[in-house]
């Protein structure tokens, strides 16, 4: 890839990608389902007052190891919610969970879904405006992003992968090179609103950094340029 004339973010972005050597062959991928754009609203968060917050810091642990047991779907919707939710639908800007630079929230959420009630397996978008999620391709991706994740078990024993992807564009617009280390920043906050939500509801969860970036771009049909995976977070029941 030439990248000539690319600025240092965007030189950093691409030249600490993980890519998967020749010499390590893929298992051969299936062809993805049309998913003949399959709108699923999900049902409103449950804000219930327990548990202690503090105990919820306490206890936070990745957790890798999962049961075969789905998600319910109120159970996803609630961590969609404590990742990207709306608090307050003010006139600008909507405010959300998590804090962004500039209120930009550059940020968004795609879900490789294994095991969850109510939803096909297969690739989701969350629209987060109507709290809906759009299925992109329907399917059984749980091996293509175990091995995207350098063959890590947990992205296919999990009953759902988040895959947060940037949005350059949207930071880029008003921070320039910096938006990069914002975007970062920014995506630390989900993650760890994610780990925190999970543990208040017993569920397990593994962030995941190690991945062959492209491979990700690739499985979620983003370009890897102006729309970049840059990190994944594995979800699932607890195992004994």
């Amino acid at each position: 890839m030439d990248f000539t004339g690319q600025k240092i973010g965007q030189r950093f972005q691409q030249e600490t990608k993980y890519a998967r050597p020749s010499y390590l062959a893929r298992t051969a991928e299936k062809t993805a389902e049309p998913a003949s754009s399959q709108i699923i609203s999900l049902p409103a968060p449950s804000l219930e007052t327990e548990p202690n917050f503090w105990k919820v810091l306490q206890q936070r642990r990745s957790i890798r190891d999962y049961t075969p047991a789905p998600l319910a779907l109120k159970e996803l919707s609630n961590l969609l919610w404590a990742t990207q939710g709306f608090t307050e639908k003010a006139f600008s800007p909507w405010y959300r969970t998590v804090p962004s630079a500039g209120a930009l929230h550059p940020i968004d959420t795609y879900l490789v879904v294994n095991r969850v009630e109510g939803l096909d397996l297969g690739i989701y978008f969350l629209n987060v405006t109507d709290f809906s999620l759009e299925m992109k391709n329907r399917g059984d991706f749980s091996l293509q992003i175990a091995q995207a994740a350098l063959d890590q078990d947990i992205a296919r024993e999990a009953a759902v992968v988040f895959v947060w992807v940037a949005v350059i564009h949207r930071s880029r617009q008003k921070y320039r090179q910096r938006a990069y280390r914002y975007i970062y920043l920014d995506c630390g906050h989900i993650g760890q609103n994610l780990y925190l939500a999970a543990t208040a509801m017993g569920l397990g969860c593994c962030g995941i950094a190690a991945f062959f970036d492209d491979e990700v771009n690739n499985l979620i049909e983003v370009d890897g340029l102006e729309e970049t995976a840059i990190y994944l977070a594995s979800v699932g029941k607890k195992g004994i």
